[in-house]
């Protein structure tokens, strides 16, 4: 294994965690948006109003995409493991 197969390995881990992580990240970002413009205009500083909102959003997101999210963890699992035995059976 040379410096051109662990770099396309860290390209393809670091595609995988921002593929994974962005739906999450966007919503949670969404409704905290959401929330602090309504925090805003009511007037309402209450720094625990957002962990709700934030709570029930990921976890939809999760519902909707934990399959699939599973199923591109795991075949890149595979992937590794693969590269591994291919590496070390020569």
């Amino acid at each position: 294994m040379n410096e051109a197969d662990i770099a396309e390995l860290m390209r393809v881990a670091g595609m995988l965690v921002l593929t994974l992580a962005g739906p999450l990240l966007g919503v949670a970002l969404g409704l905290g948006l959401i929330v602090a413009i309504l925090q805003a205009v009511t007037q309402i500083n209450e720094a625990t109003l957002v962990f709700i909102p934030k709570l029930l959003g990921i976890g939809g997101v999760l519902m909707l995409l934990g399959v699939s999210m599973f199923a591109s963890l795991a075949e890149f699992t595979r992937f590794l493991i693969d590269r591994m035995v291919a590496v070390g059976g020569t």
